[in-house]
């Protein structure tokens, strides 16, 4: 076939493509639950765009949820790729190339990646496919200030190497966005997270006192209960098992009735049931599990407890900000962007039961406190609404439009 014709060919099908419209956008992320938890926003400005929306996942490990059920009647297409968390598993190389002839087959033109695995296989099959309209959403690389020297030492060095093949590395907290512009993507963007409803969370979380009522009876909560939540998947990461510890040592040392809300689920949901018993403390903590109406459960709260040893810009957080919670964190990357010390809450800056426990006596026995810091973080979670974030977001996929 000479030259020629091939030119005349390779017109055609482009102007085909967009006389139909067909602009194909694949997202990817190594669990189902991701999209539909967090990037709805995406997927809407990306169909206002024109593009048709692809989803490769492995949809046999769901996360924030139990099942897939809220990706029907998106329209979004799926695809299964055998994703494995774990770098080393060699079962991602088959995943790899299951993305390769993902992107082949559908003609992908552009590619959006979260979480670290599903990033890296995206990102080297868009390179093997030519595909160079590649974005990546990095929430919380695997190494930051405090991280072991193993996290540096394997993700640093490939997060460096394969921003060569990113053409925009969005980032969601300072500390990664000074990282990442030291690397070789072709454009680094400071995106204030995911972005959340803050008005719509508020409204949800004033509910009447019948409601409050009915809720406080299903969850085992008198009305003498000083209420404490978390909300996370049960992983090591998130650190609950120290919260557990905290509430033993409240329970021990003062007179107040404590109850401990723990909303999510994960791999160490029953080691920390069995820990509960084990500190006797069950009667003190509620494993309420994942909860579509988190906003009603965290409006009967006082303070929103977050020990995380690691995170990117958590959600939970801003949602618990956004209600009008006090919060004390873990002074670690992503709460501490949040969380103004002595403003909206205390950022501590190390893992002392001690310490945490009278921090949370001191403030719920202090009314005023418990008022002021929930309304600062009301005005301060403002930055993080939802309608600057797409604004940013409509800004970086328009640009990928010329």
């Amino acid at each position: 076939m000479c030259r020629w014709t091939l030119s005349v060919i390779v017109l055609a099908e482009n102007l085909g493509r967009l006389y139909m419209g067909s602009k194909k956008a694949l997202l990817v992320t190594t669990v189902s639950g991701f999209v539909p938890q967090f990037e709805m926003s995406n997927v809407a400005i990306l169909k206002e765009l024109g593009y048709e929306i692809h989803y490769a996942s492995n949809f046999h490990n769901p996360s924030y949820g139990t099942d897939n059920k809220r990706l029907e009647g998106t329209g979004i297409i799926c695809h299964q790729v055998d994703f494995e968390r774990s770098p080393f598993d060699k079962k991602n190389w088959h995943a790899y190339k299951q993305l390769v002839n993902i992107m082949k087959e559908e003609k992908i033109d552009l590619v959006h990646c979260h979480t670290p695995m599903g990033a890296v296989l995206a990102r080297l099959a868009a390179k093997k496919c030519g595909i160079k309209d590649v974005l990546y959403t990095a929430h919380g690389f695997h190494f930051f200030k405090g991280a072991s020297i193993k996290n540096w030492l394997i993700y640093y060095p490939v997060e460096r190497f394969l921003s060569r093949y990113t053409g925009t590395q969005i980032c969601i907290n300072i500390e990664d966005f000074n990282i990442a512009r030291k690397f070789r993507a072709r454009n680094v963007e400071y995106v204030a997270g995911v972005g959340i409803d803050t008005s719509d969370i508020k409204e949800q979380s004033n509910i009447t006192d019948e409601e409050k009522n009915e809720l406080r009876k299903e969850l085992g909560i008198k009305d003498t209960d000083r209420v404490l939540i978390t909300a996370g998947e049960m992983i090591e990461r998130k650190n609950q098992q120290f919260l557990l510890e905290i509430i033993n040592r409240i329970k021990d040392k003062t007179n107040l009735n404590i109850k401990f809300i723990l909303c999510g689920h994960g791999r160490l949901e029953s080691k920390l049931k069995n820990s509960a018993k084990s500190l006797g403390i069950e009667d003190n903590v509620i494993f309420a599990g994942y909860r579509s109406d988190i906003y009603k459960i965290l409006g009967l709260a006082e303070v929103f407890l977050f020990s995380s040893f690691q995170e990117g810009l958590p959600v939970a957080v801003m949602e618990a900000m956004a209600v009008g919670l006090p919060v004390i964190c873990s002074k670690v990357r992503g709460n501490a962007d949040l969380i103004d010390h002595e403003k909206g809450g205390y950022v501590v800056d190390r893992f002392d039961v001690c310490v945490w426990s009278d921090l949370i006596y001191s403030l719920l026995m202090d009314n005023n406190k418990l008022k002021s810091f929930g309304e600062y973080n009301m005005v301060r979670i403002k930055e993080y609404d939802r309608s600057n974030v797409e604004k940013e977001m409509r800004r970086i996929y328009e640009f990928y439009e010329k």
